[in-house]
């Protein structure tokens, strides 16, 4: 009887560590993170993405005949989120491992979507301009 107990104790444990550790409990903010990413000062659009672990927000909704600048902001990235490729504005940089990368993207059309991939192609990011 205490064998089969604690087995099951066993496999109770190993699959709540699983959920913690490939579960994803976090909501779905995407439109919260998007809207608080773009920020219109003096006439120039400013659209923030943060890069570590991926790109976040992953979908931003931004204003299109504006000039746009594209903030990239790392903090500890070691990852390759930090080797970004802009292939539609010929852009391909490493990014620091902490600090913010202006990048000038002019003044955006509507319906042309810009995409941001790291260079594994493993984490992207796409700004729609409307």
């Amino acid at each position: 009887m205490s064998k089969t107990v604690s087995i099951i104790i066993t496999l109770g444990l190993v699959a709540g560590i699983g959920i913690i550790f490939v579960g994803d409990f976090k909501k779905d903010n995407t439109n919260i993170e998007s809207a608080q990413s773009v920020e219109i000062k003096d006439g120039v659009q400013y659209i923030t993405i943060n890069a570590r672990g991926g790109y976040f927000p992953r979908i931003t909704e931004a204003k299109n005949g504006i000039p746009t600048k594209l903030i990239m902001k790392t903090n500890g990235t070691y990852d390759c989120s930090a080797s970004l490729v802009i292939r539609s504005i010929g852009y391909q940089q490493i990014l620091p491992q902490t600090g913010e990368t202006e990048i000038d993207l002019g003044t955006p059309k509507s319906g042309e979507p810009l995409r941001g991939v790291c260079s594994m192609g493993m984490y992207s990011f796409i700004i729609n301009f409307s």
